[in-house]
């Protein structure tokens, strides 16, 4: 069988330091061999000299909106209503293969529009359009009038958009398994306010009881589940009863650290967008502005700590939020570095090794080993050194399963 060998090349494992003239095969869509010595090969194989150009990993971003797209930016139509679910379809796909062409071979959703994003989930996986590996969310659940349910009323038309009303523990169970039936493989709740909301942080958009039944119906079906969390007490609530993925968790201190470190979930904080609003509106938010500023200064000094307490971090934000477009992903990979001080190579950690263990699929994504599938990103430079290499360009080449699906591995016989 013909072979890959990408040879001569600075390899980041997703766990390890970077290494210098490494060698990795790729045969069967998956990686064969890991190696710095010599590495036998046929007149059929493919032979690339990326002629120390790093190899790392494929990235998960892992919240991601793929229906959004300026919202916000229409206030009087119900939030998610935008556009109809047929527009919605070619936007999630469109956003789906930026994300890839940037890099992130695998995608975990974080709230969509009229149950869009399974299908198109569907038709990546059936090989209809390009696309990373996606794990397509739910609607976003919560209970009536919660921050995203002040919109008018439309009239009293149906308006599901990205939204589920659920009110009452059962009405939960009934909306997980729905949202589920549908094809979601990542439920989202809206637990709190806060965090770009119209509605304070302190505020709890469900009871415990709502949250615990959310809970126990997705891992009754094997589905992640994510909850819009920054307040400790809802987040604290959240972990004690089991919840996958906190979103934003602006209240994180060390009780909370612990707790994290404990269960095992996963943190997105999800910093870029919240830092982009306020250089982009500054004085005109007046005292949320001030909230914004503190909410980000106390998330820049605890995320050095809790990530050497342990704690899961993984990549992901707001994009498709008004005046915050799709693509511009690289920003979030800076702020972490420049901001929150974390080191790019555990920046890469977060958005390989970690964002492979989220979904379950450590064994065979996220880190460059043999046996793997060979989801791999050349890039010019070193992003553990400059994560700028990274983060301001589009890798070289992105491979998904050991093909080329987006820039070139530039072959040239060595």
């Amino acid at each position: 069988m013909t072979k890959l060998v990408l040879t001569r090349a600075r390899l980041i494992d997703g766990v390890r330091p970077a290494v210098d003239d490494a060698t990795v095969v790729v045969e069967d869509q998956r990686i064969a061999e890991v190696t710095t010595g010599p590495v036998a090969t046929g007149p059929e194989d493919q032979v690339v000299d990326l002629a120390g150009r790093t190899l790392m990993p494929g990235m998960f971003t892992c919240h991601f909106h793929s229906t959004y797209h300026e919202l916000g930016s229409q206030p009087n139509v119900p939030y998610g209503d935008e556009y109809p679910p047929s527009y919605l379809a070619l936007l999630s796909a469109h956003n789906l293969n930026t994300a890839l062409r940037l890099g992130y071979t695998g995608v975990v959703g974080a709230g969509g529009s009229h149950h869009v994003e399974p299908g198109v989930g569907r038709a990546i996986e059936d090989g209809l359009i390009p696309g990373p590996r996606f794990w397509p969310s739910s609607r976003e659940l919560s209970t009536t009038g919660h921050s995203n349910d002040g919109v008018p009323w439309h009239w009293n038309m149906p308006a599901p958009g990205a939204v589920r009303i659920c009110d009452g523990a059962e009405a939960f169970r009934l909306g997980v398994r729905e949202e589920i039936k549908r094809g979601a493989k990542v439920i989202k709740l809206f637990v709190t306010g806060g965090h770009g909301t119209s509605s304070p942080k302190h505020r709890m958009e469900m009871t415990p009881e709502e949250l615990a039944a959310a809970i126990d119906a997705a891992h009754q079906r094997g589905v992640l589940i994510r909850g819009h969390l920054v307040n400790k007490r809802a987040i604290m609530i959240a972990l004690e009863l089991g919840i996958d993925i906190v979103d934003h968790c602006d209240e994180m201190d060390d009780e909370v650290i612990a707790a994290l470190v404990e269960t095992g979930a996963f943190v997105v904080p999800s910093l870029y967008f919240p830092k982009h609003f306020l250089e982009t509106f500054g004085s005109g938010l007046g005292f949320a502005a001030e909230a914004i500023a503190a909410d980000l200064e106390h998330m820049y000094a605890t995320i050095p700590k809790a990530q050497a307490a342990g704690v899961r971090f993984v990549l992901g934000d707001d994009y498709g939020a008004v005046g915050f477009p799709h693509g511009t992903y690289g920003g979030e990979l800076r702020l972490y570095c420049e901001h929150a001080g974390v080191s790019p190579l555990d920046v890469i950690g977060w958005a390989t090794a970690n964002g492979a263990e989220l979904v379950g699929r450590s064994n065979d994504l996220g880190t460059v080993e043999a046996g793997k599938l060979a989801d791999l990103l050349v890039v010019d430079g070193d992003p553990s050194v400059d994560i700028a290499v990274l983060a301001d360009r589009a890798p070289a080449a992105v491979l998904k399963a050991g093909r080329v699906v987006h820039g070139s591995i530039d072959p040239r016989p060595t």
